[in-house]
């Protein structure tokens, strides 16, 4: 059986394989969930959603590429998919910093001034751009679920249309944790050691990218 889609044809047994295996890809513990959980907790689910905008667009772009060979190249090419996973490690070693060294002293409307919704958008844009580990899914993982023998941006459009939406339902599922923190990390003090701890997380995740072969 298949599914006709914008003059592709889709197999409705790949699609129901994609789907949970995809959002499991998406509710994996990684740097952007972690940033978009510490963004509710610090600014609030709506500003958490929001910014996670940002990651979405750098996945639509990377989506883009794989449809049209482009991410391919990347990946294939050693030394430019290490200069993005070592701008990648990088970028998480100035978050994490950033992050142990937030003033939790601040007020929630204090913190809210502190950086623009833009800010947010671009930091999650950033992080996910320079995520090498992105380019493997979207240049390994989507095309498994791809009829060669079908037109192929019509099937890379809908995969990648689905991946997005889940990814969304991910950002809100983290945001809402957060939420959910904020309640237990009142005080000033647990605040810090929370901040600390996600900043510690996105460290070990930079250590881990910099450690990690093609």
């Amino acid at each position: 059986m298949s599914l006709i889609i914008w003059g592709g044809v889709l197999e409705v047994v790949a699609l129901f394989l994609f789907i949970p295996a995809c959002f499991a890809l998406n509710l994996s513990p990684g740097p952007n969930n972690l940033m978009a959980m510490a963004n509710a907790q610090r600014f609030g689910f709506r500003t958490a959603v929001a910014a996670g905008c940002g990651r979405l667009l750098a996945f639509s772009l990377m989506i883009f590429l794989a449809a049209t060979g482009v991410a391919t190249v990347l990946y294939a090419s050693e030394k430019i998919f290490f200069a993005v996973k070592l701008a990648g490690a990088l970028y998480l070693f100035w978050l994490a910093w950033q992050l142990w060294h937030a003033d939790v002293k601040l007020q929630q409307q204090a913190s809210n001034r502190s950086m623009s919704l833009s800010g947010l958008m671009r930091q999650e844009f950033l992080m996910a751009i320079g995520n090498p580990k992105a380019i493997l899914i979207f240049t390994a993982f989507l095309p498994q679920f791809v009829n060669p023998e079908q037109p192929m941006l019509a099937q890379f459009g809908l995969l990648g249309g689905i991946f997005l939406l889940l990814e969304w339902l991910a950002i809100s599922i983290y945001a809402l944790m957060g939420v959910y923190l904020r309640q237990w990390f009142s005080r000033p003090e647990m605040r810090g050691y929370f901040n600390r701890g996600c900043a510690g997380l996105l460290a070990a995740a930079g250590a881990g990218l910099m450690a990690s072969r093609q």
